[in-house]
């Protein structure tokens, strides 16, 4: 259940900080000309998304209290180089998922890339 939760909360703090940066971006990108009603809706949106992330900040911390407790009971079953796995397996997994959110966005950016490239082309 552990390592679910971390594949879980590690993901959302990923999602919201990207989320959070896009609105960031789009705050400062606004050109001159932009209505009220737009930035306003987008500093309501960046506000709702500060809260999540903080929320989910706290989840994470949550969830590091956790894993001391499990890897306390582990130790008492574990021989020292099995649970020296595990710690090196939880470490490994949330490396790894944020390389694997790096890749994915990698791929989103070339096929949007692609994809207005082939637009450009003339029939």
């Amino acid at each position: 259940m552990f390592v679910g939760d971390l594949d879980k909360v590690v993901s959302l703090l990923l999602s919201l900080s990207g989320r959070l940066a896009r609105v960031d971006n789009a705050l400062n990108s606004l050109e001159e000309d932009a209505t009220a009603e737009e930035r306003r809706t987008l500093a309501e949106k960046r506000k709702l998304l500060i809260r999540q992330h903080e929320d989910a900040k706290e989840l994470k911390e949550n969830l590091d209290r956790r894993e001391r407790v499990v890897y306390e009971i582990l130790g008492n079953y574990l021989s020292e180089d099995t649970l020296t796995d595990y710690e090196h397996f939880v470490k490994m997994k949330s490396a790894l998922i944020i390389e694997q959110r790096k890749l994915e966005d990698k791929i989103k950016l070339g096929e949007e890339q692609l994809k207005c490239l082939m637009d450009s082309l003339p029939i």
